[in-house]
């Protein structure tokens, strides 16, 4: 059944724009795993790929692609905010 999937999509992607947005707020990475980050990208592009070989391609889909977009910008904010960070300590 599809709808434990999506379920878990869901519960899943409730909590990345809560992050994307502490990542923005904060300016910093702390509390981040940038190994982390890229697992959770790994494991959506997974699950993408496994829906593309097993012929499902449906809405399923979509809830993988917004998740793997917010997380991915997730991943982006945090290397945004490593150099920040980087540059900060170089001033001083």
């Amino acid at each position: 059944m599809q709808i434990f999937e999506i379920i878990m999509l869901i519960c899943f992607g409730m909590s990345w724009p809560i992050s994307v947005y502490k990542s923005i707020r904060s300016k910093s990475t702390k509390g981040k795993s940038v190994v982390f980050i890229i697992a959770i990208i790994i494991g959506y592009i997974s699950g993408i790929i496994g829906k593309i070989v097993n012929h499902q391609l449906n809405y399923v889909v979509v809830l993988y692609l917004i998740n793997l977009i917010v997380v991915s910008i997730d991943l982006a904010l945090y290397f945004i905010n490593a150099w920040h960070e980087r540059s900060v300590d170089l001033r001083r």
